[in-house]
């Protein structure tokens, strides 16, 4: 296909991840309509050996879907389905509860946050989690078009901030969270820390990423690659860092190993832009091994 092709994407939210010890994990509450749609995504989670029980299929309405238009050099246009879609319609006691506190990660975004009663699913899933101990990782992935306001967004982003152990964000979400300030001034970023965040972790594409803690904050640089469709790139970063938190947390206090997570990380992220689509790019943790090991030229 073309530069212009139109390529559906999963746009369902919560997508909702809880990761184990292994990097892997169920996805934990995503409701999809019962149309085909809704049975191709819990199919490719299973193929890739993602346990979907936590999946919900709604009879009543349509998964919803985001058209993604690729741009020459690999940049997106989304344009997004989701009138009343499944996903905005998840219930609290559609939730798997049980799913939820057995995880070491609990991952989610902003999105479910829009209308109810999927906002309420997700602070109620999201209680859970942290009431079971487990950590939870927010990655707000900010899509202006799909809120009421840039106000309600701000407001809605910010109102989960603070019980987060992780937050991933990008430059351009920096600016929008602090109302136009410098998002590579480290005391603005540092604003955004509130008192019981483990990590902040600020992606900058190509160039890599920032990492800031209680005790140490630095940046580690990317992996130089041609960007063939960056679609999934932040969630391949997230997918890297959290697979080595979930096999050993104490990395949020150790530097130098914090930092080697960060690389492989960017490598992930980097490596899922050489290919189309946000899955099949996906590479393996071996692939991401041996392209770290290849001689910078």
């Amino acid at each position: 296909m073309g530069s212009e092709a139109m390529v559906p994407e999963w746009a369902s939210e919560p997508c909702i991840m809880g990761i184990d010890e292994a990097g892997r994990g169920p996805v934990l509450g995503p409701m999809v309509g019962e149309d085909e749609f809704g049975y191709m995504l819990a199919d490719i989670l299973k193929e890739n050996n993602v346990n979907n029980q936590g999946m919900r299929f709604d009879p009543g309405a349509r998964t919803a879907l985001a058209f993604v238009t690729l741009r020459s050099d690999g940049e997106r246009e989304f344009m997004f389905y989701r009138n009343l879609s499944a996903d905005m319609l998840l219930q609290e006691d559609e939730l798997d509860l049980d799913l939820i506190r057995k995880a070491k990660i609990f991952h989610y975004g902003s999105i479910s946050l829009i209308t109810e009663p999927c906002k309420s699913a997700h602070i109620a899933a999201a209680k859970a989690a942290k009431d079971a101990g487990v950590f939870l990782s927010y990655d707000p992935n900010l899509w202006l078009p799909l809120w009421p306001s840039a106000d309600s967004a701000r407001e809605g982003i910010l109102s989960i901030w603070e019980t987060a152990d992780i937050i991933k964000i990008s430059e351009e979400e920096i600016s929008f969270l602090t109302n136009g300030e410098n998002p590579y001034d480290d005391a603005v970023v540092r604003k955004l820390f509130h008192p019981n965040l483990k990590l902040l972790l600020v992606t900058e594409g190509s160039e890599g990423c920032r990492y800031y803690t209680k005790e140490f904050s630095g940046r580690v640089k990317g992996m130089k690659v041609d960007a063939v469709d960056t679609t999934g790139a932040g969630d391949a970063f997230v997918a890297g860092i959290l697979s080595q938190l979930a096999t050993d947390l104490s990395l949020l206090h150790k530097e130098e190993q914090l930092r080697d997570s960060l690389k492989f990380a960017n490598a992930c992220g980097a490596l899922t832009v050489t290919e189309r689509g946000a899955i099949p790019a996906l590479p393996t943790k071996e692939t991401v091994l041996n392209a770290l090991l290849e001689p910078v030229l």
